[in-house]
């Protein structure tokens, strides 16, 4: 892939889709960013891109024969919220798509890195997680990313579209600037970070008799950045006709009270904890195989470690109330 290509980046101005832009500049190529800022946030757009306000179903109005491919990050991404309102997570993750692929095939663009999820595992039978294991997600936004994979695959054997889905573990830390603004937050390290931070009271942990080490669930966690650098290898690794699906992931996991504790040595704050039922559908144990992306992708993630992966988040956080962003 030489330097100085075009790309679209949907859904750039949130958490991954910003630390992804970021990288894209850094290794020279130009950046447009398409985000209708729902839940993506400005000052989250680099430096250096263009910048589009727009939804992704709309994409057709501004794609065209110059770009090189395309990111898909435009998606909603909240569990609780697609069991509340299943047709937000069809109308935006599957129609969206099927919008961005018709413009994709109407201007000649042929290659795709998809933002995926564990989620479309659901419950796992076996770990690590392997690209192979069966598909059941227990809730409708694994289901539309799901239905998202299928659709990719059909462009692939139909169209010759050249793309890469990328399955997220649980994506965590900050690169810089870029980092986490969900509001609401339900991702477990901000979470912490906000107790020590004395925004909230206490963390909930949602059960603490799974049959693991210390009875919380374990987790596998990613550093964006290792994410991010997933992203410009996938767009090397695309091939035209196949589509080929990657779990990202470190392979090893950290339970709840691990993460917990790291935070408690790391911002050296008390984080009072409180012990909650389990939640529904959340398995004992989420980690990931990620063979398949080092064999493909060449992808070596270095950023493994958990303490380093609670600093940069942490520094993110008190970056955050110095700028009050």
């Amino acid at each position: 892939m030489s330097n100085g290509q075009k790309y679209l980046v949907t859904g750039g101005a949130g958490y991954v889709g910003s630390v992804v832009a970021a990288h894209l500049l850094a290794a020279g190529h130009r950046v447009t960013v398409l985000d209708d800022l729902s839940t993506g946030h400005r000052v989250g757009v680099p430096e250096g891109a263009e910048f589009i306000e727009g939804r992704v179903q709309d994409a057709a109005r501004w794609l065209d024969p110059s770009y090189d491919g395309v990111l898909h990050f435009a998606a909603s991404s909240q569990v609780g919220e697609s069991v509340a309102h299943p047709e937000k997570y069809w109308t935006n993750n599957v129609g969206g798509t099927m919008a961005l692929l018709a413009a994709m095939r109407d201007a000649g663009v042929r290659t795709l890195v998809f933002s995926s999820t564990a989620a479309t595992y659901g419950e796992p039978t076996a770990t690590p997680i392997v690209e192979d294991a069966a598909t059941a997600p227990t809730n409708p936004y694994g289901a539309s990313k799901l239905a998202v994979d299928h659709m990719i695959s059909g462009e692939c054997v139909a169209h010759g579209l050249a793309a890469v889905s990328l399955r997220y573990f649980n994506v965590a830390g900050a690169y810089g600037r870029y980092g986490e603004r969900h509001d609401p937050e339900s991702h477990l390290i901000p979470l912490i970070l906000q107790v020590a931070q004395g925004k909230r009271e206490a963390i909930s942990v949602f059960g603490d008799d799974y049959p693991t080490p210390d009875g919380t669930c374990v987790r596998d966690y990613i550093h964006v950045a290792d994410l991010a650098e997933a992203h410009l290898l996938a767009l090397t690794a695309a091939t035209g006709g196949e589509h080929l699906i990657c779990n990202l992931g470190n392979g090893n996991g950290f339970s709840v009270r691990e993460v917990i504790e790291t935070v408690r040595k790391v911002t050296g704050h008390p984080v009072p904890e409180v012990i909650a039922g389990r939640r529904g559908g959340d398995p004992a144990v989420l980690v990931a195989s990620a063979e398949r992306a080092r064999d493909r992708l060449g992808w070596q993630p270095t950023r493994a470690d958990l303490v380093g992966i609670v600093e940069d988040a942490w520094e993110f956080a008190q970056r955050g109330e110095r700028e009050s962003v």
